[in-house]
């Protein structure tokens, strides 16, 4: 029996060897080690052997079936490093050929735009303010003096979670806020993202953009304001840009203008871009009104300040030419590349 077990072993060792794939391998664990392979068959029969005999027999067939083992993983890992040199040397990649070009993308007009005036704003010492654009009807509307029975809560309304909550309609909440909790001298600008409950045109989309500032300090007057924009004008849009004010109303400020700026592309002739009137129409702004210094803590009658507000959208399609704004939001990768 012992002989017959090495010989088995021996011509096992032999055939491995000798395998030309991972298949004949296989065959080959299956004719030796396999439920009904010569090793398994001598196990099963062990009760025809003496007692005496059995301990020996079954010590050395274990003994040939790891050698048998050990053979089959050493050829498998033959088989395998010797499929990998072939991979290697017929798919190697020419790392001289030139790859796919990159395509790059570019700032969107609006990021843009708020880079710009934030670049202009800083520049003239002013800081950037944020909150939040899910906001409390306190700050969007009561502190800045438009109470629940305010005409101007129609013109500017917007979506509300509940009575109290809403999605801002302006930035100037964070004005707001920020008197509440700083006392002057205040010279902060807000940009971010506004909504309000306009049907999509050309002009108008529910969430559009703003910037707004706000300027709080003993002695502040209408002639700081207009020496603020004109500087501002003058870097975003141009040295030549002029600047004028139309009186207006707006609750939270007295007294409230429209500024217009002298058309950029023409230089006041009239022209496509400002419609033939050689100005456009840039933002609102006014000095701050008493009641809103008032209802965030400020004495008016020690300080007095001065804010404004414009759409950066506005701001983009004069500059570039966009004569509609939906073009802005719809990710156009044939008009975003332009910029």
């Amino acid at each position: 029996m012992k002989e017959k077990i090495l010989n088995l072993k021996e011509q096992a060792i032999k055939e491995i060897r000798q395998s030309n794939s991972e298949k004949d391998l296989n065959d080959i664990r299956v004719k030796y080690l396999g439920k009904k392979g010569e090793l398994t068959l001598i196990l099963k029969g062990m009760g025809t052997l003496l007692p005496e005999e059995r301990p020996a027999v079954g010590s050395l067939v274990n003994e040939v079936r790891e050698k048998i083992e050990t053979e089959l993983k050493l050829k498998t890992n033959d088989f395998k490093e010797q499929e990998l040199q072939n991979k290697l040397k017929n798919e190697n990649i020419d790392i001289t050929l030139p790859s796919k070009r990159t395509k790059l993308g570019s700032i969107h007009p609006i990021t843009q735009i708020i880079e710009d005036v934030k670049e202009i704003f800083l520049g003239m010492g002013y800081e950037i303010a944020d909150g939040p654009e899910i906001e409390l009807a306190k700050y969007n509307f009561d502190k800045l003096n438009t109470p629940e029975d305010h005409p101007a809560r129609d013109i500017q309304d917007t979506f509300y979670i509940t009575e109290d909550i809403l999605l801002r309609s302006q930035t100037s909440p964070i004005q707001a806020r920020v008197m509440e909790t700083k006392q002057p001298p205040i010279k902060i600008i807000c940009p971010g993202a506004v909504y309000r409950s306009d049907s999509v045109d050309a002009t108008h989309s529910p969430v559009f953009h703003q910037v707004e500032g706000l300027v709080v300090d003993k002695n502040i007057s209408m002639a700081d304001l207009k020496g603020t924009l004109e500087m501002f004008a003058k870097k975003c849009l141009g040295e030549k840009t002029k600047i004028r004010f139309r009186p207006h109303h707006f609750p939270f400020t007295e007294p409230s203008a429209e500024a217009d700026v002298s058309c950029f592309v023409c230089g006041g002739k009239g022209c496509r871009v400002c419609k033939g009137e050689g100005w456009i129409e840039l933002l609102g702004c006014g000095m701050v009104h008493p009641k809103v210094l008032i209802n965030c803590g400020i004495d008016p009658n020690e300080y007095t300040g001065f804010a404004f507000g414009f759409g950066v959208e506005r701001i983009a399609m004069a500059k570039f030419g966009i004569d509609d704004l939906r073009l802005l939001y719809e990710n156009d990768i044939r008009f975003l590349k332009q910029f």
